[in-house]
C-alpha cells in the first residue's frame, strides 16, 4: 500500500517561512514546521494550526520525525545556502518529495542543484524585477 503524501514541510521559520506557513495554515493545509531554535515560531500567528518541530533541518532524523515519508511538499528557507542544498538534495534522493522548493541568495548556487528538478527562489532576482516593475532604473 503506498503512502498518502498529504504533508507539507516548512524548513526555516524566518521570515519567509512563517509567512508561507500563516497562509497555508489559514488555508487549511497539513503543515509541518521545522527549525533548530524554538524562539523562530514565534513568527507564526496565534491562529496558526500546524505542528512545529525543533531540529536541524539537515538531519535525516529530524526530517524523519516531521513526517517526510508523506511530504507531497517541502520548502527549505533556511538561512544557509549550503544547508538548503542539502536539505533539498535529501528531500529528492532519499524520500522522492515530489514538491521541492528552496530560496537561495546566491544564483551560482544553483548549478548544485542541477537535474534534482527543485524549483528556486531568488530574492535578489524578486527584488529587482519588482525594482523594475515598480520604474525603478529610469
Amino acid at each position: 500500500m503506498a503512502l498518502l503524501k498529504n504533508k507539507i514541510i516548512i524548513v526555516g521559520c524566518g521570515r519567509f517561512g512563517s509567512s508561507i506557513a500563516n497562509k497555508y495554515s489559514e488555508e487549511g493545509k497539513n503543515i509541518m514546521v521545522v527549525d533548530a531554535d524554538p524562539n523562530r515560531f514565534d513568527k507564526l500567528s496565534e491562529s496558526f494550526m500546524g505542528y512545529k518541530y525543533v531540529g536541524d533541518g539537515t538531519d535525516i532524523s529530524v526530517l524523519k520525525k516531521a513526517n517526510i515519508e508523506s511530504a507531497k511538499q517541502i520548502i527549505i528557507t533556511s538561512g544557509s545556502d549550503n544547508a538548503n542544498i542539502l536539505i533539498a538534495y535529501i528531500a529528492r534522493k532519499i524520500f522522492d518529495v515530489p514538491e521541492i522548493y528552496v530560496r537561495l541568495e546566491d544564483p551560482d548556487s544553483e548549478s548544485l542543484i542541477k537535474g534534482l528538478n527543485v524549483k528556486t527562489i531568488f530574492p535578489f532576482e524578486l527584488s529587482f524585477q519588482e525594482f523594475k516593475r515598480i520604474g525603478g532604473g529610469n
